[in-house]
């Protein structure tokens, strides 16, 4: 550019205030052009060579995807085996970070066996061209615990080294976080079902009691042409002989869907509990005692708004895209 304004008949002050460098530069510039044929800097040829090229960029992709777990000294010493200049742990840190690695805490996610995987991949591939629409048509359940004294093991303060015990800088724990409240669920895209406490260990006997008085009432008011799916996981307590006995004398009412297992990530009302426990953690005061955190629950979850639980139904083939493209593997929903 500087060549070309200068051939263009533009004086050093004018090509100076044109490209916004001073006029020693330009002048500089044109003079080694004119004088060496120089047409780039040769700045980034200063400094030491790069220890890692990107043959041993490649092979160090190579030890980080053999072993996600390695630590840095781990793929710093197996990267060094073989290898003429050896580079340090600081240099392998620098290199990961420069092809876009970073140590990251993985997601938790159900353990999957093979025929698990397949039969998640082939519900996905029975719903993959299921409209919003048709998603519309099913009712979503679950159970979930809430938990009164809730830890988070990401916590982090700041002390110095003699404060280790001061009681501002300790996070005290209790035995099974304090005690809990279980409750069980439904919604659709048309409206937020009951939410049901469940007082004592959930078994084929009490569940039974909940498909009775509030999955049938519900299935009933919402889909009256018979035209509703319901959906459950399978609990153990879901596929005893009572309840599967239960949905068979009601087959003419709605349908019971067909849930693959292991597949939290395709149910959304997952997110509803994920709503709940922020909605309560946030709150100014904090349940003190299981009746406290029941209220808090129920209260949270009857202020759920119809677009927030209404969008998790839309996100449904999404969900559906992506376990298919995980092979019925895990996903991040």
């Amino acid at each position: 550019m500087v060549v070309g304004a200068r051939w263009a008949g533009l004086s050093i002050s004018k090509t100076a205030d044109l490209l916004g460098f001073s006029r020693t530069t330009i002048s500089r510039v044109y003079r080694e052009w004119y004088e060496k044929e120089k047409i780039s800097s040769e700045r980034q040829l200063c400094g030491r060579k790069c220890l890692v090229d990107v043959r041993g960029q490649r092979r160090m992709g190579r030890l980080v995807r053999d072993d996600r777990k390695a630590t840095v000294t781990q793929i710093t010493t197996r990267y060094n085996q073989g290898m003429q200049n050896t580079i340090s742990e600081r240099t392998t840190r620098r290199t990961l970070k420069q092809m876009g690695y970073s140590s990251r805490r993985p997601h938790r996610v159900p353990l999957l066996s093979a025929k698990n995987r397949k039969q998640r991949l082939q519900f996905a591939q029975a719903h993959q061209n299921w409209t919003i629409e048709d998603w519309k048509s099913i009712a979503w359940s679950d159970e979930s615990r809430f938990l009164l004294r809730h830890s988070d093991g990401r916590v982090r303060i700041w002390r110095k080294e003699h404060e280790s015990m001061d009681p501002s800088c300790l996070v005290s724990t209790v035995q099974a976080g304090g005690g809990g409240v279980m409750v069980w669920g439904i919604f659709s895209w048309h409206t937020l079902g009951p939410l049901v406490p469940i007082e004592h260990h959930l078994n084929a006997t009490a569940y039974l009691s909940i498909v009775a008085d509030h999955v049938h009432p519900f299935m009933t008011t919402v889909y009256p042409s018979s035209d509703g799916y319901f959906q459950q996981d399978n609990a153990p307590c879901h596929k005893a002989q009572i309840i599967s006995d239960w949905f068979l004398e009601h087959d003419n009412e709605f349908t019971l869907l067909k849930w693959p297992p292991q597949s939290p990530d395709l149910n959304p009302i997952e997110h509803l509990w994920d709503v709940v426990e922020r909605e309560i953690r946030i709150m100014d005061v904090q349940p003190t005692n299981l009746q406290q955190l029941r209220d808090a629950i129920m209260s949270t979850w009857t202020k759920i708004s119809e677009e927030c639980f209404q969008h998790l139904v839309e996100s449904m083939p999404r969900r559906i895209k992506a376990v298919l493209k995980a092979k019925g593997g895990p996903t991040r929903y």
